[in-house]
């Protein structure tokens, strides 16, 4: 008895492997870094470069799509990944711009208007508008975790109206209509002001924007990370589980209202920190800025870039906020613009149409967005088969892409 016990023993230790298989995105990935991520590293470098190139005005553009970068993946981790739809996102991102004017501003009086500011250190001011704008994601959760679909999306529009009310009356705060200047950002004695200090490299004169820019660009590759760990962790899968089915969530022992509440806060924490990066790059906020329209466009990221991916978020924010500046930039060239003001259609409201026809496309021919065009191509050059990452590596299950369905689900309860 014992030798056939023996040997069935003997015969599972030959079937069991003798290493446990690597997961993707863990330490592995950075001693043996995949082609994607060779590539991710190759991009990062190469933004890290253009400012030697790019004129200021463009690089002005540049940093608006970096923050524009940070909200559109905040806004793709509630509503791709979680299934929530939010149309709050201008509001959040009001909060974290004027906290920053609030929390690190002067007091002072501009247009008749009085206002004050408590005078802290920048870093400081940045964090607590950033924690600010997670609070009032925080006191709305107890709605968005009740709500869903489009009650959730006429809910949190209120947000966007209540916000606008009280950008245009707090005007101790705000600045009122004219709205109030921003405080330059500073650490450790270093300014991200254009002339203090003095900055040259290669014999050009790094100014406001040149320093901003590697500003925003950490900020862009520290919200990526992030975002990326969330989406595959416990968190993520406890995510993707409500986005695809409540009721199958609960079943399989997720909290499903708390999750929900988790999605907004962290979604809101993304808004806010993007509306630091947009108060740093405009150097003066009004309310205006941050309407109802606002909020359309970081929609509009979303769904033209990819639903339920980081880097499709990325691409659809470059392509929504670089295309009316692209368009302003050469519309001498294209007949058909006018000039602004002239009452025909100028590159801004141009840009909104081809938004609008994205958006239609998108939806009926590639539901992937830009993210699924590119897996696409980045497909076919492959040379090899097999799963993702890699002949005889595990798939990884938090790769971008489209919602997972049947099968594809995540099968084990994040609890």
């Amino acid at each position: 008895m014992s030798d056939v016990t023996s040997a069935r023993v003997a015969t599972e230790a030959d079937k069991a492997p003798s290493t446990p298989p690597a997961r993707v995105g863990g330490w592995g990935s950075l001693l043996r870094p995949t082609p994607g991520t060779l590539l991710r590293i190759a991009l990062v470098a190469m933004v890290a470069l253009l400012p030697l190139w790019l004129p200021p005005n463009l690089q002005q553009v540049g940093l608006f799509a970096m923050a524009a970068i940070i909200g559109a993946i905040g806004l793709n981790l509630l509503l791709g990944n979680t299934g929530q739809l939010s149309l709050a996102h201008a509001f959040f991102l009001a909060v974290g711009a004027y906290g920053y004017a609030y929390f690190g501003g002067t007091s002072g009086t501009a247009g008749g208007v009085t206002f004050s500011g408590l005078e802290l250190p920048p870093p400081i001011a940045a964090v607590l508008a950033v924690l600010l704008a997670g609070f009032c994601g925080l006191l709305f959760s107890p709605i968005s975790s009740r709500l869903r679909g489009i009650y959730l999306g006429i809910a949190s529009l209120a947000l966007v109206f209540i916000g606008q009310h009280i950008l245009f009356t707090a005007g101790s705060i705000t600045g009122g209509f004219n709205g109030r200047n921003v405080p330059v950002f500073e650490i450790f004695g270093f300014s991200f002001a254009s002339s203090d200090p003095q900055l040259f490299f290669l014999g050009i004169p790094w100014g406001r924007t040149e320093r901003l820019w590697y500003l925003g660009l950490f900020l862009v590759v520290c919200a990526y990370i992030f975002a990326k760990n969330v989406l595959r962790g416990r968190p993520g899968g406890a995510m993707q589980m409500v986005r695809d089915s409540e009721v199958a969530a609960s079943v399989m022992g997720v909290d499903v209202g708390r999750y929900k509440a988790f999605a907004f806060v962290l979604s809101s924490l993304y808004a806010g920190l993007a509306g630091v990066m947009f108060a740093l790059t405009f150097q003066r906020i009004v309310p205006d800025t941050f309407g109802f329209v606002l909020s359309i466009e970081f929609l509009a990221m979303v769904v033209i870039g990819g639903l339920a991916s980081v880097g499709g978020a990325a691409l659809g924010a470059v392509f929504v906020v670089a295309l009316p500046q692209l368009l302003a930039q050469y519309s001498s060239a294209l007949p058909f613009l006018a000039a602004p003001g002239s009452g025909g259609i100028d590159a801004g409201t141009f840009a909104r149409f081809l938004y609008g026809g994205a958006i239609v496309a998108f939806i009926l021919l590639e539901p992937g967005g830009l993210a699924a065009i590119g897996r696409r191509i980045a497909g076919r050059f492959s040379r090899r088969g097999g799963p993702p990452g890699g002949p005889g590596r595990l798939a990884d299950p938090t790769r971008d892409g489209p919602p997972a369905t049947g099968s594809e689900a995540p099968a084990q309860s994040p609890g």
